[in-house]
Parts: structure tokens; C-alpha cells; sequence
């Protein structure tokens, strides 16, 4: 019988696991190697989406996902942390039309929300934008998608575990797991503290590999970074995820934007001293790419600017359930983590207990990767 359950990663999925499972009368210790919500999860651009996700079980773990979100906030007084205001996309040549003409098609087909909308019409849900930037035809528009706060969300999931009595361990990196028999029976941290426990679930995020080698297990990860540029405030209105050739953008509480473009996650490089830091150049482009679509930000500054690894396993797909050969030891590990947590994480709690999930869990299993390194 699971008694005890150490959860690893304090971000959006460790806290969604540790709600679940102390919402479900376990006992729960959640350790993170910082504070909650510092890795990832403090610096991830957040869209909420299944918008082209590949196959069909990923996309509907998605939609599910989205769903789940929308739940829980409408029962929390207080759940604005999730915004659904909807997503803009178009593209600026032939093949970029091309390949958003394939996805819109590809998500009708499955049945998910989306529309096409001209020039006027977006202007009118972007009163804002220069419509000089918009193309005057296929502007490709998903009102189901969002984001989320993530440091809130983890916020209010966290403190309603702890308030169920689960324990939250801050600073303190997992060093060591014992195994004996086929079953993990302690994790030891690095205070020199040893934790007894009857599961454990690894939702270390980009470190989820050397959770995973402590238990003698095998994870491949190409994980990436992500650079996300946060604005000064300002007095524009920008309602919803706008995906624009050159720069995406996202409103940020307070009035900030939230600014990213593929081109500036390839702009970071390792200092002399160790740190990873990011070209004032291309922060700079994807500034202007912003003002050029919104010149009512031409007055922003920048705030700061965020480097994030993405956690992502080597096929891409979310790592999700038990592992056969240590059947209790658990995965919650993906890409996507802001959209998926919720759900997926409600998913991992339950069957950690002893529910069965076996269909919706079974693209997702570990063994898929490959097999297990002892």
C-alpha cells in the first residue's frame, strides 16, 4: 500500500502531482533542489495549446489538458492564472502559408477550434497592432488557446497541498536513491537526509535524466533553451498569444509584454564564467519585431531577459506513469509542461495509488524509449 510518496521538482508538474496526490489522502514530501516554480517553470513562455501536437494521442493528452485547466480555474475565486483569450498565427512567404494551411487543416480534421480570419478582423481583436503588419488574407485564429501563470498556479497548488499536510523541502538536491529488490525504498538528499518512501515521482524537468540514472534507469533528453524577454510596462492592449513571423508575444501582468522568437533561443552562449547569457544584438531584434507590430511599445524597455532549458525527451513525446522494471518509480516529464501538467500530473497522482490508467497513460510510457540501463 503507497503511504508516503516523494514527489522530485517543485514546478508546474511537481505541483500538480503533489495537489493530486494529497487531494487523493497520501502522504506527500516534495523536494526541489531550489524554490519552487525557479527552474523551468520560472521562465517558459507558457501557451496553452494543442495546436498541430503529433499524433493524435498526444494531441487529445492536450485538449484533455486545456480542459483541465479550465476546470480547475473556474473553481478557484482566485484562478487567474489562466488566460484563454486565443491565439493569432500567419506567416510571411509561400511556405510558411503552406505549412499553417496544413495545420489548420489537420486540426479542423480532428476537431479542434480554428478559423481564418482577414486583416479587419484581427485588427478588431487587436485594436492595437499595426495593421500594416498583418497580411490582408489567412491569418489563422485558435480561441480555445492561452496561457498561464505558471508561479502562481504552482503558488496555489502547492499551498493547498501543504495546507493537506504535505511537506515541502526547498534547496536540498535529491544525491542519491536507495533501490534494493526492484523497488526504490529511500531518496537521499543533499542535506544528508533520508527519506523513506514508498513511490517516488520524477518531475525534475531538464535534470529528469539524472533523477532517473539514480534509479538505474535510462532516460534520453534533448533538452533546448529558451529565451524569453520581458518588457517594461506599458499602455497597450494586447489581449492573446500573437505568433507573428518574427516575434511572439504574450501579455505578462502589469502591463509587460513577454516577447520570444525562434532565432534569439540560438543566440545564447556560455560565458567565461560559467553562466549562460544571451547577445544583446538578437534581444535587441526581437524587440524591434515587437514594436514593429505594436508601436505603442516603442517607449518598453527591457525588464529582463530569462534563459530556460526545456525538458524535452529524446522522441519529444511526454515521459508519463510508472517504469515497468521499478514499478514504483514514476515519470512526469515533457515538453509542454504548461499545458499538460494539470491533467497529465492528475493522471501520474492517480496511478502512483493504484488506479488504472493503462490506455490513457500508454503512448507515454518510458519503455517506448528504449531499453532500461541497470
Amino acid at each position: 500500500m503507497v503511504e508516503h510518496v516523494v514527489v522530485i521538482g517543485a514546478g508546474v508538474y511537481g505541483a500538480a502531482v503533489t495537489a493530486s496526490l494529497t487531494r487523493r489522502g497520501a502522504r506527500v514530501t516534495v523536494v526541489d533542489a531550489g524554490a519552487p516554480g525557479s527552474g523551468t517553470s520560472g521562465a517558459t513562455f507558457s501557451w496553452t495549446n494543442s495546436c498541430g501536437k503529433q499524433p493524435r494521442t498526444y494531441h487529445d493528452l492536450s485538449v484533455a489538458s486545456m480542459a483541465a485547466h479550465r476546470k480547475l480555474a473556474a473553481e478557484v475565486p482566485h484562478g487567474d492564472w489562466y488566460h484563454e483569450g486565443g491565439n493569432l498565427e500567419w506567416a510571411a512567404d509561400d511556405a510558411g502559408r503552406a505549412k499553417l494551411r496544413e495545420k489548420v487543416d489537420g486540426v479542423l480534421d480532428y476537431g479542434y477550434e480554428a478559423r481564418w480570419l482577414d486583416r479587419a478582423e484581427a485588427v478588431r481583436l487587436e485594436p492595437d497592432i499595426d495593421p500594416a503588419a498583418l497580411p490582408a488574407y489567412e491569418i489563422a485564429y485558435f480561441p480555445r488557446e492561452g496561457w498561464i501563470e505558471p508561479t502562481r498556479l504552482i503558488a496555489h497548488l502547492l499551498s493547498n497541498a501543504v495546507a493537506r499536510g504535505a511537506e515541502l523541502v526547498r534547496n536540498d538536491a535529491v544525491t542519491g536513491l536507495e533501490v534494493t529488490a526492484g523497488t526504490v525504498r529511500a531518496v537521499r538528499l543533499a542535506s544528508g537526509r533520508r527519506l523513506g518512501t514508498d513511490a517516488v515521482v520524477n518531475c525534475a524537468g531538464p535534470r529528469a535524466d539524472r533523477i532517473a540514472a539514480l534509479a538505474g534507469l535510462a532516460l534520453p533528453m534533448r533538452n533546448t533553451r529558451g529565451v524569453l524577454v520581458y518588457t517594461s510596462p506599458v499602455a497597450v492592449s494586447v489581449s492573446r498569444v500573437v505568433h507573428a513571423p518574427l516575434v511572439h508575444l504574450r501579455p505578462d501582468g502589469a502591463g509587460r509584454l513577454l516577447l520570444h522568437s525562434e532565432e534569439i533561443d540560438g543566440a545564447t552562449y556560455r560565458s567565461a564564467g560559467g553562466t549562460v547569457e544571451v547577445e544583446p544584438s538578437a534581444v535587441e531584434q526581437v524587440v524591434e519585431a515587437g514594436r514593429a507590430l505594436y508601436p505603442g511599445i516603442r517607449a518598453a524597455t527591457v525588464e529582463s531577459v530569462r534563459v530556460g532549458e526545456r525538458p524535452i525527451p529524446g522522441d519529444g513525446l511526454p515521459v508519463l506513469g510508472r517504469a515497468v522494471e521499478l514499478p514504483n518509480f514514476h515519470f512526469a516529464v515533457s515538453h509542454s509542461g504548461a499545458t499538460l501538467s494539470v491533467h497529465a500530473g492528475d493522471l501520474v497522482a492517480a496511478e502512483v495509488l493504484g488506479a488504472d490508467h493503462a490506455d490513457a497513460l500508454a503512448a507515454f510510457r518510458f519503455e517506448r524509449l528504449g531499453p532500461a540501463a541497470r
